[in-house]
């Protein structure tokens, strides 16, 4: 319902949604505090890996968190110290049987097996930093290569086993080849299950930010997200989307919208005041040196 709020012009006036809490959950688990929601992978006993019930609410919860108000930021970790997660559940295979995970209808024709499991492609234009424990391979990539922000435990390892079992590893490497340099996505994808990068690799390379001790993983990761969470929400998401967005077109291309699209849709009244109430009130950042 649109709501003239206090006689505003229409440019201000808010449209009311009624966020719907998802859930119960069989396969994840979903908190929030603090403006932070909490999404966890919660399959430990193998390995986190997904199936379609975990796909189904994951999307679930992408999908209402960019309608729900009280959320500006989540994080995305998993259950256990094994792993974060090791990609598709092997019960459920491709191309038959009674549970399918993608399926086949002639060549020019296939559906991506993980393709609801990440936050962009269900159009979610809040940050997610995902907190990464034990393995993390081949699908997990899905996940992690729609994330804004990864920081692992150091007993993190990342790797892809596709080749090593005869599978193209297609789809998880395009993925990774946003946040890892084309080398390191080219030895890791190659070397299949033979090679693991080491949570420290990972960061040198950049595909992590931060490593911490296993036990403070999770602190870490609220720490970032609770930073982004007190934050204006509209200037945060306008942030994220046009960084994305550059790093899909040219420079050229990105610069041209950038004022008419990204600064236009990221700038309002009720964010700047939020901001500016934030500075005038005298309390300064206490930053922190990484």
């Amino acid at each position: 319902m649109d709501v003239n709020l206090s006689g505003r012009p229409a440019s201000l006036r808010r449209v009311v949604v009624e966020v719907v809490r998802v859930g119960p959950f069989e396969t994840i688990t979903y908190e929030v505090e603090d403006r932070v929601a909490t999404v966890t992978l919660n399959r430990p006993d193998v390995l986190n890996a997904f199936d379609s019930r975990m796909m189904d609410e994951l999307a679930q919860v992408w999908r209402n968190l960019r309608i729900d108000d009280e959320v500006r930021c989540a994080i995305l970790t998993a259950a256990g110290d094994r792993a974060f997660c090791t990609g598709i559940d092997r019960s459920e295979t491709m191309g038959g049987g009674e549970k399918t995970i993608g399926s086949r209808g002639g060549p020019m024709h296939f559906d991506d097996p993980g393709a609801r499991v990440g936050p962009k492609t269900n159009d979610l234009w809040k940050p997610v930093v995902a907190a990464v424990n034990g393995m993390a391979c081949g699908g997990a990539f899905y996940m992690l290569g729609e994330v804004d922000v990864i920081i692992a435990a150091e007993s993190a390892t990342f790797f892809d086993p596709h080749v090593t079992y005869g599978m193209a590893a297609v789809f998880e490497s395009m993925h990774m080849l946003q946040k890892m340099p084309l080398g390191e996505v080219l030895r890791m994808q190659l070397m299949g299950s033979h090679e693991r990068l080491s949570a420290q690799r990972a960061y040198e390379i950049g595909l992590v930010s931060e490593v911490v001790p296993d036990g403070e993983l999770r602190n870490a990761a609220l720490r970032v997200a609770s930073v982004i969470a007190s934050q204006p929400a509209l200037a945060v998401q306008a942030t994220l989307r046009s960084i994305w967005a550059a790093n899909e077109l040219s420079r050229e291309q990105a610069l041209t919208i950038a004022g008419t699209g990204f600064i236009a849709a990221g700038t309002s009244m009720e964010s700047i005041a939020e901001g500016q109430e934030s500075f005038a009130s005298g309390k300064r950042v206490d930053w922190r040196l990484r």
